[in-house]
């Protein structure tokens, strides 16, 4: 039997080619990316970020002052009922009618009535009234708001004594028509009328105690139209000068840390006013008062036993920075004359000594410029010892001399870049350094918080 033909094939198996997917590799690209980034920023150092706005700091104390001034009380020769010519804080002059004393009550217009019979304001009292209030509008400061009040007080004592005048003549038209036996008395003296006593009129700076301070026992008489009085009770009280005096009581420390200052600028309570004051530290008794020695503005707080005031010790406006951004650094110094620029470029930049003698120009970042002429320099930027040379000149300076400046790492560009400081006051927590110095900080820049955990051109991570 013949043999059966093998028919039967072999079969070889290959392996199939893999081919890259493009969205796998973009994929594990990303992912890389990605770890990196998080374990370089899990790793590196996180810096705080303060924004530089501007803004100011105020330092002041508070008190209650004492106030003492040039005034007397004028008793009245006799008793009755008493009317007054003139309003309570009005300027008067020698001669000018005060008060009226009679046996009966006069009939004086209520003050609505009053009111409603006031003449108007003539043409020079509202020109006058308007060109203040002009003024006013075209020195208006935002930054200083007290101005308003100081406005308000003089548009007030205007008419005050526009009012003073009404009320003359209606005083004088009742008492020639109410048949009385009527006494006007009139000033002998230009002066402010008061219608308060209280006992401390004769107080003055070289006179005063420290019971004058204590305000539970203190009392004080209002005078009123119509009242009855007897002969020698006080009629009204004058005020005769623009000086007078508020003194405030000071602990040891405060008075030693005052006792060179000649002024003072000063806010008062009561209408928010500021004003400059003489000042002087007043020892008596073992105990230390401050003398505040105003010359205007007395109108305003004639009727005034008391006065709450704040002694505005330091007031700077400036940029506002953190204390604790604020580093020490130490710089080369040369001097400016060696400054120069180099070729084409409009670089700063100093000309270098090298071994052959030859001037060889390097640019150079500077960092403040004093008064003096001093150019600080950054310690990198040059070797001790190396000698620069005077442009135009044979003269030469040795680099050796080191000063410190104080600043803050500005990091808008991502890199800590050092900017000088001029710290022109300070608190606990800012200082308020200086705003438009070329080598320094700028409204709105960024800079680092802590200062002392950052190094020039270091990279911030934020």
């Amino acid at each position: 039997m013949a043999s059966r033909k093998n028919n039967s094939i072999n079969i070889k198996k290959y392996k199939n080619r893999r081919e890259w997917n493009v969205g796998i590799i973009i994929f594990i690209v990303v992912l890389v990316y990605l770890i990196v980034t998080v374990f370089t920023y899990a790793t590196s150092k996180k810096v705080s970020a303060y924004e530089v706005r501007k803004g100011s700091i105020v330092k002041d104390n508070s008190y209650t002052g004492f106030v003492v001034r040039q005034e007397s009380v004028v008793y009245s020769d006799i008793g009755g009922y008493i009317s007054y010519y003139q309003n309570e804080n009005s300027k008067v002059k020698a001669g000018a009618s005060v008060y009226a004393v009679s046996s009966q009550k006069l009939t004086v217009p209520t003050e609505e009535k009053a009111e409603e019979e006031t003449a108007d304001l003539n043409e020079d009292m509202q020109n006058n009234l308007i060109f203040k209030m002009q003024q006013f509008n075209e020195n208006y400061d935002p930054q200083k708001y007290s101005s308003v009040y100081s406005l308000k007080n003089e548009i007030t004592t205007s008419l005050q004594n526009i009012g003073s005048q009404t009320k003359t003549s209606q005083l004088a038209a009742v008492i020639a028509s109410s048949g009385q036996d009527v006494s006007s008395f009139q000033t002998s003296q230009d002066g402010i009328v008061v219608m308060t006593v209280d006992g401390y009129e004769s107080v003055t700076k070289d006179t005063f105690t420290e019971e004058n301070f204590d305000r539970s026992s203190y009392e004080s008489i209002q005078l009123q139209d119509q009242m009855q009085i007897e002969a020698g009770e006080p009629a009204y009280k004058l005020v005769t000068s623009e000086n007078w005096s508020v003194i405030v009581q000071l602990d040891k420390e405060t008075a030693e840390e005052l006792k060179e200052t000649q002024s003072i600028k000063t806010r008062i309570d009561k209408d928010s006013e500021t004003m400059w004051a003489d000042f002087s530290v007043i020892e008596k008794d073992g105990k230390f008062y401050g003398c505040l020695d105003f010359d205007n503005s007395m109108i305003r707080y004639a009727q005034e036993r008391y006065l709450n005031i704040e002694l505005i010790l330091e007031d700077e406006t400036g940029l506002k920075i953190p204390r604790t951004s604020v580093v020490e650094k130490d710089f080369y110094v040369i001097p400016e004359e060696y400054i120069t620029t180099g070729g084409d470029s409009s670089d700063s930049g100093v000309l270098v000594q090298t071994e052959g003698k030859e001037a060889q120009f390097k640019t150079i970042d500077i960092y403040d410029i004093s008064e003096e002429g001093e150019v600080y320099v950054s310690l990198s930027d040059f070797e001790e010892g190396t000698i620069l040379i005077k442009p135009e000149s044979s003269e030469t300076y040795t680099i050796k001399e080191k000063k410190p400046l104080k600043g803050a790492y500005n990091i808008n560009q991502g890199y800590a870049v050092f900017k000088v400081v001029d710290i022109l006051c300070e608190s606990d927590e800012y200082y308020i350094v200086q705003d438009g110095d070329a080598y320094g900080l700028n409204n709105y820049d960024h800079i680092v918080q802590d200062g002392n955990s950052m190094k020039e051109d270091e990279i911030v991570f934020q």
